[in-house]
């Protein structure tokens, strides 16, 4: 099968040169190892949008193999990251956005990773479909294109022919994933031992930064935040809050949302999810203890909000987790 992968230019080179070795060894470098017969899974070239050498930041440059205007056939185009700075991106790859409509109208499968996805949006091809991208990406996205459905808890989205993966190293999970899907599972499992890369993950919810207040003006919704800030482990519902606020339950949950993008119980859950995800790092109490001590009195009720909001079961995050905080 043949692959293409794009280099628009302004992102990482690591976003290019770590897909390109995942699909390059498919086939290839385990059965090196295991001294068997080569048999290549794919044909890999690379792209730019003059089919010039491209440069990256600490003076690395990828020369692709062709333009994208001589690209005539293929089986999947892959996207990485592309940088912040959206504008300049696409305005220096208008022949590119064109490429992937053209070959998205022919049915071809593409990918992107992180930024990248924005080159995906930006061509119309993300409307009605859910779509992730970076997590610290996902308001500004959703505001930018408004007629995707975002899921940045996830690390890998499908949607026909077109797939989505999370943050910069996201896109290790997402070769794989497509190797799984082209060249199926032995082909990949042996590529993914080859290269110590763990299976593809789906979520990164649980890497996620602490959350953080939106910008907004409105007093009383402030001052409901900095009440759950410091009693987030105390016993009240939303009816409470809502009458400490001086406001109905309904005006107070739709004040709450409009401010935040959240609704105060949706709030209130993250509050607490992020500061177990603190305790079980740390290592120093039993998942029971974690449960009360972050407001919660039925544990498999906390089980479910955990594993809802970060893909993992408590016992899972404590696991894979455990100790990377001091």
């Amino acid at each position: 099968m043949h692959i293409t992968i794009l280099i628009p230019g302004f992102g990482l080179s690591s976003a290019i040169i770590g897909p390109y070795e995942v699909f390059s060894s498919a086939g290839v470098l385990w059965n090196t190892l295991c001294g068997e017969d080569i048999d290549a899974s794919f044909e890999v070239i690379l792209a730019s949008e003059d089919g010039k050498p491209v440069s990256f930041e600490g003076g690395v440059t990828i020369s692709p193999d062709r333009a994208v205007s001589q690209i005539k056939k293929t089986d999947l185009i892959f996207i990485p990251t592309i940088g912040l700075d959206l504008e300049m991106v696409f305005s220096k790859n208008k022949k590119m956005l064109n490429f992937l409509k053209h070959q998205a109208n022919k049915g071809v499968r593409i990918a992107a990773v992180c930024t990248g996805v924005s080159m995906l949006a930006e061509a119309g091809l993300l409307n009605d479909r859910p779509a992730t991208t970076h997590w610290a990406l996902a308001d500004q996205y959703h505001k930018r294109y408004p007629l995707v459905h975002w899921k940045s808890e996830l690390f890998i989205t499908e949607s026909d022919n077109i797939f989505c993966g999370g943050g910069v190293y996201a896109s290790l999970d997402l070769c794989l994933f497509l190797v799984e899907r082209l060249a199926g599972y032995d082909i990949a499992k042996q590529a993914g031992q080859a290269l110590l890369i763990d299976p593809p993950r789906t979520w990164q919810a649980s890497f996620s930064a602490p959350l953080v207040h939106r910008q907004h003006h409105d007093e009383v919704v402030s001052r409901a935040q900095e009440y759950m800030h410091e009693y987030f482990n105390a016993q009240f519902t939303m009816d409470d809050l809502a009458h400490q606020m001086g406001m109905s339950t309904r005006n107070f949950n739709r004040r709450f949302k409009n401010a935040t993008g959240e609704t105060p119980l949706a709030y209130l859950h993250k509050l607490r999810i992020n500061y177990a995800k603190t305790l079980l790092e740390t290592n120093f109490k039993s998942i029971q203890e974690v449960c009360y001590n972050v407001g919660y009195e039925d544990i498999p009720f906390f089980r479910s909000i955990f594993k809802r909001y970060t893909g993992l079961t408590p016992k899972q995050y404590k696991q894979r987790f455990s100790g990377r905080r001091a």
